[in-house]
C-alpha cells in the first residue's frame, strides 16, 4: 500500500481505508509481487491495462515479450496475458517473470485450450478443470484474474430473450454459455464461488469479475442481459469483499456515447463504489483500423464519469492480433483518455501536468516539450519530419509564431 500510494494523490492510510471499503484494490500476489505495484480505484489516477498474448496463428513467445516491452515502455500500468495458442502455461510464466507491472489473466482460456488440446470440446470441461486453472494461474503469480461468475442460467435466459445483434462476444462468456447449454447445469464458477474466494484470499489476488454478456455492438448496449449480469456481479462483489478479497468489476464494450456516463454511475451505485474496469468503451462500430481512437473517445468520457481502469484497444481490434507498434499506439491512446478523464474528475495533480507543459510551449522550450509530453517518440518523429529553418519555432507558423511575436512585442 505504501509503494502504491507513493504514486497517488492519497496517503497509504487513505488507500488502506479505500481498500477496506471495497472502493480500491492493489494488484499484487502473495507469491510474486510485481516490481511496480499498481493501485486502482476511487480517488486515484485512472490506470491503463494492455492485453497481450498468443493465438493459434501467432504462438511466438519472443513476439509476446516484445509486446510486453512495448506496453511497459509506453506507460501501461498493467498487462493481461490472453494467450490461447502454443504452450500457454510456459508463456504465462515467462511473461510474469519478465513483467515489471502487475499481470492479469483469464484462466478459462487455458482450461478450454487444454481440453481441446486433448481432442475434446469446450463443453467437456469439468468443474474441476475450471477451478484448477484458476488456482494454477494464481500459483504462477498473476495479480488479478478475470472470472466469468456472472454467466448464469438466469442471465442466459435474459440474453436469449433480448434479440441481440451480435449475441455474446466475450470468449469466456461464450465458453461458459456453451457449457451451460450442453450440460444443463449451472456455471461452476458461480456455484463454487466460495472456493474461488478461498483461493484469492490465499494468494492475495484480485478478482476481476468478467462481463460475459458485455455488448459487442452499439445496438446491444444496456440491454436486460447486460444489466442482469451486473446485478449478479454486484452480489458477488459484496460476498468477496466481506471475505477480505479485493474486487474489480469489468464493463463494456461497445456503448453509444450518450450512455457512457449512465453506465458508469449505475455500476458505481449497484456495486457500492467497486473499481470499474472498462474495455474502451468503443463509441462507434464502423471504424475498424481506428478503434484505438473510438475507444479513447469513450475511455475519456468513462474515466471522467468515474471509471477507474481502462483496457486499451489497438488499431487491430476486430481485425487481427496486434504487433508491437500497435500495442504501443494502443497504450498511448488509452493513456491520453485516462489523463483527460483524470482532469475531468478533478484528480489532484492531474491538471498540473498540462499547466507545466503549457508553460514550456509558451516559452518555446522544445527540449522540455519533447521530454514531458505523453509520447516523446512520436513527438520527436513529427518534429524531425517537419524540421523548421528556425529551431526556435515550428514549421507551420515559422516567423509568424504567436509566442515569438508576443515576445518581440514585449521587447
Amino acid at each position: 500500500m505504501q509503494q502504491a500510494a507513493a504514486h497517488e494523490p492519497v496517503s497509504a492510510g487513505r488507500l488502506r481505508q479505500l481498500i477496506a471499503e471495497g472502493r480500491a484494490v492493489v494488484l499484487t500476489n502473495a507469491v510474486h509481487r510485481p516490481p511496480k505495484t499498481c493501485a486502482v480505484g476511487a480517488e486515484l489516477r485512472t490506470k491503463v491495462n494492455a492485453n497481450i498474448g498468443t493465438s493459434k496463428d501467432y504462438a511466438d513467445l519472443a513476439r509476446e515479450l516484445r509486446k510486453l516491452a512495448a506496453a511497459e515502455g509506453a506507460g501501461a500500468d498493467a498487462v493481461m496475458d490472453l494467450s490461447t495458442g502454443g504452450d500457454i502455461d510456459a508463456i504465462r510464466k515467462e511473461i510474469i517473470a519478465r513483467a515489471t507491472v502487475p499481470v492479469g489473466s483469464v484462466p478459462i482460456y487455458s482450461a478450454g485450450a487444454k481440453i481441446t488440446g486433448r481432442g475434446k470440446k469446450i463443453v467437456d470441461m469439468t468443474a474441476s478443470d475450471m477451478l484448477d486453472a484458476v488456482r494454477q494461474h494464481m500459483a504462477d503469480g498473476v495479480s488479478f484474474v478475470t472470472i466469468h461468475c456472472g454467466v448464469t442460467r438466469g442471465v442466459l435466459r435474459s440474453m436469449e430473450e433480448s434479440r441481440r445483434v451480435c449475441g455474446i462476444v466475450s470468449r469466456g462468456g461464450t465458453f461458459l454459455t456453451r457449457w451451460i447449454q450442453h450440460n444443463r447445469q449451472e456455471n461452476p464458477l458461480y456455484e463454487r464461488y466460495d472456493e474461488l474466494i478461498d483461493m484469492a484470499r490465499e494468494y492475495d489476488v484480485t478478482f476481476s469479475l468478467g462481463d460475459g454478456f458485455r455488448p459487442g455492438c452499439l445496438a446491444d448496449s444496456m440491454d436486460r442481459a447486460q444489466m442482469h449480469e451486473l446485478m449478479v456481479l454486484a452480489e458477488l462483489r459484496d460476498r468477496a469483499v466481506a471475505a477480505g478479497v479485493q474486487v474489480i468489476i469489468e464493463g463494456p464494450g461497445h456503448v453509444p456515447i450518450d450512455q457512457i456516463e449512465a453506465q458508469v454511475k449505475i455500476e458505481k451505485e449497484l456495486c457500492h463504489g467497486a473499481p470499474f474496469y472498462v474495455l474502451g468503451p468503443i463509441v462507434t462500430d464502423v471504424a475498424p483500423g481506428y478503434d484505438h481512437i473510438t475507444s479513447a473517445v469513450g475511455g475519456a468520457i468513462a474515466a471522467a464519469a468515474g471509471a477507474d481502469f481502462l483496457c486499451y484497444v489497438t488499431p487491430s481490434e476486430h481485425l487481427s492480433l496486434p504487433d508491437e507498434e500497435q500495442v504501443r499506439v494502443g497504450v498511448i491512446a488509452a493513456r491520453i483518455a485516462a489523463h483527460a478523464g483524470d482532469i475531468g474528475k478533478k484528480v489532484p495533480g492531474a491538471a498540473d501536468w498540462d499547466r507545466e507543459f503549457s508553460g514550456l510551449r509558451r516559452r518555446r522550450d522544445w527540449a522540455g516539450q519533447l521530454e514531458r509530453c505523453i509520447d516523446p517518440i512520436m513527438a520527436r518523429q513529427v518534429r524531425e519530419h517537419g524540421r523548421p529553418t528556425d529551431d526556435d519555432v515550428c514549421s507551420m507558423c515559422g516567423e509568424y509564431c504567436v509566442f515569438k511575436l508576443a515576445d518581440e512585442a514585449d521587447d
